[in-house]
């Protein structure tokens, strides 16, 4: 009788530890690098390599006969390439250049460019079945008239990222929109490795996804300095155990599908 009391005590106790084991969220990190820029192919690139870790670098048709086979190769290593537009229209282009003010542009205008980037990054990996799509500047109006209901009955993206400050933390995933994914648009004077591990811990401490959006590496412009980097994923490696890094595509449909 004892040893049969005892039996169903480890049963219940195995039973609870693997409902809570169960329960227990493990939180999600995407690393998304914007413009396809040089500092990314120089720094970002062989850092994360070094740390064994992924990323989605969303792209723009500004490549050069010298970059596009440094972006093929980052494909084939399994880099997600995804769509940040041919021109990258911007109202800040105005003074720049002028005729990639998204201000001169219509949603049939920017959906037929997306659609074109998209054909031009099947070319450099191949790669079928929808694309991830970040919108430049974050901006969801060009023309003054809001774009994202054009872009979803296109169905040229399959999730779309916005933008948004160090508390872009996910949780709700059943209301969120998968065109209209949060992020945090990683800035700073200069940021340093302490802020991106901070925006981490957030995200593990609430079970959540949490978006970087960083743009140059080490050089370029918004940039995050190389040490600052290289620490954050030095973080994230030791953390591989609580911590899922994964590129935007593989983190949304996972999410999506926890709906």
């Amino acid at each position: 009788m004892k040893k049969l009391a005892l039996f169903l005590l480890l049963l219940n106790f195995l039973f609870v530890a693997n409902a809570q084991q169960t329960k227990r969220k493990k939180a999600i990190i995407v690393l998304t690098y914007d413009d396809g820029l040089t500092s990314q192919l120089n720094t970002a690139i062989p850092q994360l390599d070094s740390a064994h870790l992924t990323a989605t670098f969303f792209l723009t048709g500004n490549m050069t006969e010298a970059s596009l086979p440094r972006w093929r190769e980052a494909g084939k290593k399994g880099y997600e390439l995804a769509n940040h537009t041919l021109y990258h229209p911007c109202l800040l282009n105005v003074k720049t250049n002028p005729a990639d003010n998204s201000a001169n542009y219509t949603p049939y205008i920017m959906v037929r460019e997306i659609k074109e980037m998209n054909t031009l990054l099947f070319a450099l990996d191949a790669k079928t079945g929808g694309r991830t799509y970040a919108y430049p500047c974050t901006e969801l109006e060009v023309g003054g008239v809001n774009y994202v209901d054009t872009l979803r009955k296109a169905g040229l993206a399959k999730y779309a990222r916005i933008g948004g400050g160090p508390d872009a933390v996910i949780t709700d995933f059943k209301n969120l929109d998968p065109l209209k994914v949060p992020s945090w648009g990683v800035t700073g004077n200069p940021v340093t490795g302490d802020a991106l591990i901070d925006f981490v811990k957030k995200v593990q401490q609430s079970g959540g996804l949490g978006i970087f959006m960083f743009h140059g590496v080490g050089g370029d412009y918004l940039v995050t300095p190389a040490d600052a980097h290289r620490k954050l994923l030095a973080y994230l490696k030791a953390h591989r155990n609580e911590i899922e890094v994964t590129t935007f595509m593989k983190a949304m449909d996972e999410v999506m599908a926890a709906k």
